[in-house]
């Protein structure tokens, strides 16, 4: 399946959730997770590698050198998704 496709039906389920359930607190409790699962399909879809590069350097607690990794890689994500923006 296609990374797009993906995002399409992480997209949908988000519109539907907001459709069910009233604004509030409660929507964004109940939306939450599928908001963060758009986000990080977008980003991913626009920024793969910088993105698993992301994932993988900062995923836990590490050394000064991993600690630095992971610095390096957000930069390079941030640089990234920068240089998409319209």
């Amino acid at each position: 399946m296609r990374r797009e496709d993906t995002c399409e039906r992480v997209e949908k389920a988000l519109r539907e959730c907001h459709r069910r359930i009233p604004a509030g607190p409660s929507r964004d409790s109940a939306c939450r997770h599928l908001s963060q699962a758009l986000a990080m399909c977008l980003v991913s879809s626009v920024c793969p590698e910088q993105s698993e590069a992301v994932r993988t350097l900062c995923s836990t607690a590490g050394t000064a050198l991993k600690r630095r990794q992971c610095q390096q890689a957000q930069f390079s994500l941030s640089l990234c998704l920068s240089s998409h923006q319209q």
